[in-house]
C-alpha cells in the first residue's frame, strides 16, 4: 500500500477514463496498466487509464467516472494505491454523524454546527469530510445527502457514497437507545465501516467495566450501582459524605451531596432550577422518603459514590477534566485540561451550575506550590493508564474520552466519571483555545487511521 497526495480534477468527456500525469503514474505502479479500480468510500468503478505529460502529481476524472462514484469536488486529495487488485482509492471520505432541530442548512447541527464547521473546514484541506443525519441515509443506494462546507463558510448538500469511518457526535442520549439507532450503527459495521464513539457511557457501565482490573480501580472511588438504603446509610457512616447520581445522568442533572455528621444529622445539596439548595434531616429514614418522593422507581437508576475532600480554591473545591483523544498512530494522549472550580454552595463543578474555569496550572499551583508540575504530570499518566483500560475492556471504538478527575490533599488521583461525547466547553478558556485546535487536529488524524490513509511510517 503507498499514499501519494495528488490534485484531482474535473473534464467534461463523458468516457469512464481517468488521465494520469507520468511522476503520478510511477508512483501508483499504473505504468503500462490498461485499466484501474478506482474507489470513493463504498463505490467503485473500472475505468481506462490514459497517461498524459505534465509535471506533478495530478489526476483527471472525466465526467463517467466523476459520476459513477460520485467524486464530491476538484481539489487536493490523497490516493491510496493497493496493489494487491490494481485498485487506487480516492479519499478519505469521512462522515460526521450528529443531528439538529431542523433541516435548514443555515444552522442544521443546533449549538454544535460551530464546532462540526470547524471540522469539516480542517478536514477539507486533507479529506472529503461531510457533516449528516440519520435521515439523510438511503440504504437501498448505499449513499448519503451529504453536507459539505464551501470556501465561503456555507453549508451545501451533495449526494456520497458511504464514507470510509464515521465520527458519532450524535447529541441525545435518550435517541441513541432507539431501535432505530441501533440498526443504523450495526448496518455501518456490517459494512466494516469503522464507526467511532459508539455511544454515551452510564456511569455504571464504567465502574463495572474498571471495577475487576487492578491497575485502575484504585483510581475509582468507592461506588454502588443501585444501592438500597442500608447501603447509603453505611457508606455515609464510613465516608462523612458521598454522591448520589443518576448512572445516565449529564451537567450534574439530579446529583445530590450528602453530608452525615454525628449528634447533628444529614445534609443535602442539590440544584433547583432557581439555584443551589440545602436541607437538613434529623434522621436517615426521613432523608430517604424525600427521595423517594423526588424520583420514584427512578432511584433504581442511582450510583453512590465515596465522597472525596478534593483541592480546593478559595474555599471551593476543584476537578479537572481531561480532554483525550487518540492520535494519528492509534495511540491515548491528553489534549486538553480544564479546572472547574466549584460556585458557592455548589454540589457540582459544571460551569452551568455557577463554576468557573481555571487552568490547570493556576488551580495546582495554589494547591500544590513547586510539586504542582508533579502532580500534573502524574495526572496525566493516569488519564492515559484508565483511557487504555477503558478501550481494553469496550466493546467497540473509542477515538475520543472526557473524565473527570479530582485530586486530594495527599496528591491522589481519583477518576469520577468517564465521558464518550464530552463536551468542548473548557476550550472556551483563552487559553485553552489552542488545545481546542489541536483536538479537532486529532480527531481529524484519528479518521485518518481508521479509514487506513496513512503513511507507511504511522502504520
Amino acid at each position: 500500500m503507498s499514499l501519494t497526495f495528488c490534485n484531482v480534477h474535473f473534464t467534461q468527456q463523458p468516457q469512464k477514463v481517468v488521465y494520469v500525469s507520468g511522476s503520478l503514474l510511477k508512483k501508483l505502479k499504473l505504468s503500462g496498466k490498461k485499466k484501474v479500480n478506482l474507489r470513493l468510500g463504498g463505490e467503485r468503478i473500472y475505468a481506462s487509464v490514459k497517461p498524459i505529460r505534465r509535471a506533478g502529481n495530478h489526476l483527471y476524472l472525466a465526467s463517467g467516472v466523476r459520476r459513477g462514484i460520485r467524486v464530491p469536488k476538484s481539489g487536493s486529495i490523497f490516493l491510496r494505491s493497493l496493489q494487491q487488485n490494481d485498485e487506487v482509492q480516492i479519499g478519505p471520505l469521512i462522515g460526521i454523524l450528529s443531528d439538529g432541530p431542523t433541516s435548514s442548512l443555515q444552522n442544521p447541527f443546533g449549538p454544535r454546527t460551530g464546532f462540526i464547521k470547524s471540522l469539516l473546514r480542517e478536514g477539507g484541506k486533507m479529506s472529503y469530510i461531510f457533516a449528516f443525519t440519520p435521515r439523510d441515509i438511503n440504504w437501498q443506494e448505499e449513499t448519503i445527502n451529504a453536507i459539505f462546507l464551501n470556501e465561503s463558510g456555507s453549508f451545501y448538500r451533495q449526494r456520497v457514497p458511504l464514507p470510509d469511518v464515521v465520527y458519532n457526535r450524535l447529541p441525545s442520549r435518550k435517541a441513541e437507545t432507539t431501535a432505530s439507532i441501533q440498526l443504523l450503527r450495526e448496518r455501518f459495521i456490517r459494512k466494516r465501516i469503522p464507526f467511532f464513539n459508539w455511544s454515551f457511557f452510564n456511569k455504571s457501565d464504567i465502574y463495572r467495566l474498571l471495577e475487576n482490573d487492578t491497575a485502575v480501580n484504585k483510581y475509582v472511588p468507592e461506588s454502588i450501582i443501585g444501592p438500597t438504603s442500608e447501603q447509603i446509610k453505611e457508606m455515609l457512616e464510613r465516608h462523612s459524605f458521598v454522591y448520589y447520581k443518576p448512572s445516565g445522568g449529564s451537567l450534574g442533572n439530579g446529583i445530590y451531596r450528602i453530608s452525615y455528621v454525628p449528634q447533628n444529622g444529614y445534609f443535602v445539596r442539590y440544584r433547583m432550577k432557581t439555584g443551589n439548595a440545602l436541607h437538613k434531616y434529623t434522621n436517615f429514614n426521613s432523608l430517604v422518603r424525600t427521595l423517594q418522593n423526588r424520583h420514584g422507581r427512578g432511584l433504581r437508576s442511582y450510583v453512590v459514590q465515596q465522597g472525596i475532600r478534593l483541592i480546593e480554591v478559595d474555599g471551593c473545591p476543584i476537578d479537572f477534566r481531561f480532554h483525550m483523544h487518540k492520535n494519528g498512530r492509534n495511540q491515548w494522549v491528553v489534549v486538553g485540561i480544564g479546572a472547574k472550580k466549584a460556585g458557592k454552595g455548589s454540589v457540582t463543578t459544571h460551569i452551568k451550575n455557577g463554576g468557573s474555569l481555571l487552568t490547570p496550572q493556576q488551580a495546582l499551583s495554589k494547591a500544590f506550590g513547586t510539586r504542582s508540575e508533579e502532580v500534573l504530570r502524574k495526572a496525566k499518566q493516569v488519564a492515559v493508564t484508565l483511557a487504555e483500560s477503558i478501550e481494553t475492556h469496550h466493546q467497540h471504538l473509542i477515538g475520543e474520552l472526557g473524565f473527570d478527575l479530582g485530586i486530594d490533599k495527599d496528591e491522589n488521583i481519583w477518576m469520577f466519571e468517564a465521558n464518550a461525547k464530552p463536551g468542548r466547553s473548557i476550550f472556551k478558556h483563552p487559553q485553552l483555545k489552542t488545545e481546542g485546535r489541536v483536538s479537532i487536529q486529532h480527531i481529524l488524524e484519528h479518521c485518518m487511521y481508521l479509514s487506513r490513509f496513512r503513511r507507511r511510517e504511522e502504520s
